[in-house]
C-alpha cells in the first residue's frame, strides 16, 4: 500500500505546502495531494490555494513524488479545461499524476453559489465526471470519490479506483471485492493498526490529512 499526505493549502501562501512536500519526499512517501475547494468547507472567509499550480511546482521540485488533487470537483471549471489541467500536470510529471475526480455534494454547494457557478443536479454532475474520467483513464490512473451507487458504477465500468473517505477497514474490504479502491481520511488514533488493516483490506493507497505525523509514516513504511 502506498502512502500520501494532503498538503496544508488553506493558507495565504504556498510556503507551508511546499515545506510539507519537502518533508514527505525526504521521508520516502509516495505522493502528495491537494484539496480542490474555493474555501475551506464552512469557512468562506478563509483562503484556499488552487491545486494545479501548487502541484505543478511540487512536481518540478520533487521528481519522485506522485501528485494529484483530492479530489478535483467537476463543474468548477469547464470539463475540457479540467482535462487540460491534468494533461499539463502530466507533461511536467510523466507517470506521476493521479486524476482524482469527484462530483461534489451539498456541503460544497455554497462555493458554487457564491461564484455564480451552475447548480447542477447529481445526474448532470455524473455526466461531467464520466466525460472527464473516460478521457483521462488512458493517460493516468483515475480515482473517483465514492458516492451514490451510480457514481461508483462509473468507476467500476472504467476500471478506475474508488476513493473512500474515512471508511472503516471492514467497508474498504467489502468494496475492494468489487474493484480497486484507495483510502483517504483524518489521522486515526491507532495509526499503525489502521494502516495495517487498510493494507490487508486491499486499499492501494492511504492518504492522510495535513496533520499526519510524517515520522510515524516513515516508521510504518520501514517496517513493511
Amino acid at each position: 500500500m502506498k502512502l500520501g499526505v494532503l498538503l496544508p493549502t488553506f493558507r495565504y501562501g504556498a510556503d507551508d505546502a511546499l515545506a510539507r512536500a519537502d518533508e514527505a519526499a525526504a521521508a520516502g512517501l509516495d505522493g502528495v495531494f491537494a484539496y480542490d475547494h474555493l474555501w475551506p468547507m464552512g469557512s468562506p472567509q478563509r483562503p484556499s490555494l488552487a491545486p494545479f499550480p501548487l502541484l505543478s511546482a511540487i512536481a518540478s521540485r520533487h521528481d519522485g513524488l506522485v501528485v494529484g488533487p483530492l479530489v478535483a470537483r467537476v463543474g468548477l471549471v469547464g470539463t475540457p479545461h479540467l482535462i487540460e489541467e491534468f494533461m499539463t500536470l502530466l507533461a511536467l510529471a510523466p507517470d506521476r499524476v493521479i486524476a482524482a475526480l469527484g462530483t461534489g455534494d451539498k456541503l460544497s454547494a455554497p462555493e458554487n453559489d457564491a461564484y455564480g457557478l451552475p447548480a447542477l443536479d447529481p445526474s448532470q454532475r455524473r455526466d461531467l465526471l464520466r466525460e472527464a474520467a473516460s478521457t483521462l483513464v488512458s493517460s493516468m490512473p483515475v480515482w473517483i470519490g465514492a458516492g451514490a451507487p451510480a457514481t461508483n458504477q462509473i468507476a467500476l465500468e472504467l476500471g478506475a479506483s474508488i476513493n473512500l473517505w474515512d471508511w472503516s477497514s471492514e467497508r474498504v474490504a467489502a468494496m475492494s471485492a468489487t474493484g480497486p479502491v484507495c483510502w483517504a481520511g483524518p489521522v486515526p488514533k491507532d495509526l499503525f493498526v489502521t494502516l495495517n488493516a487498510l493494507r490487508d483490506a486491499g486499499s492501494t493507497w492511504a492518504v492522510l490529512t495535513p496533520d499526519a505525523p510524517i515520522d510515524q509514516l516513515r516508521e510504518w513504511r520501514a517496517a513493511q
